[in-house]
């Protein structure tokens, strides 16, 4: 599963992706890998820290931990059983020091939206690789900063709220 479509790799893994994300899932089919998905279905909102990285960390982990309590472990620690990752992740906007997690709704994305025009808004991303068949787990934060989006009026909504309502905002490494 973890080996790339038309690729000649020698190695090769299965890959969950425990998000239902649809850019989480693009990006992967882009790349060029099959892989299985599964959502975590945890009450995020129980979940609560007062730092953004900490959240982020927190809830990819919580995450981690719900699929694997639902899957036959043992098959995946078993010695000639095929390495499969499981992939959990979060991010969250960060609005003049608030978190903001995923919009509840198309009002709450737009108002999100009007007021990243007129201040500074962040995102804080967080990644988690667990392997299975070890049990090692490897994570990392990503954040993006940008100082507003001038470019928002109601006309450019549609496609802003896709990037914001969907899949939040797109981080970049410079």
């Amino acid at each position: 599963m973890g080996e790339m479509v038309g690729s000649q790799s020698q190695s090769s893994f299965k890959i969950i992706l425990g998000s239902s994300s649809i850019a989480r899932k693009k990006i992967l089919a882009e790349m060029g890998y099959k892989f299985e998905v599964m959502t975590a279905d945890i009450d995020e909102k129980s979940i609560r820290r007062e730092s953004p990285e900490e959240l982020v960390t927190v809830l990819a982990e919580a995450k981690a931990d719900a699929i694997i309590s639902r899957l036959n472990i043992k098959d995946y620690k078993e010695k000639d059983a095929e390495t499969t990752l499981l992939i959990t992740s979060d991010i969250v906007a960060v609005y003049e020091g608030t978190i903001r997690e995923k919009p509840t709704s198309e009002e709450e994305a737009r108002q999100f939206l009007r007021s990243y025009s007129q201040g500074h808004v962040s995102t804080v991303g967080s990644v988690l690789v667990t392997n299975l068949k070890t049990g090692i787990k490897h994570g990392g934060i990503d954040k993006a900063e940008v100082s507003s989006l001038p470019w928002f009026d109601e006309e450019t909504y549609c496609n802003a709220s896709i990037i914001l309502y969907q899949v939040k905002l797109r981080t970049i490494n410079p």
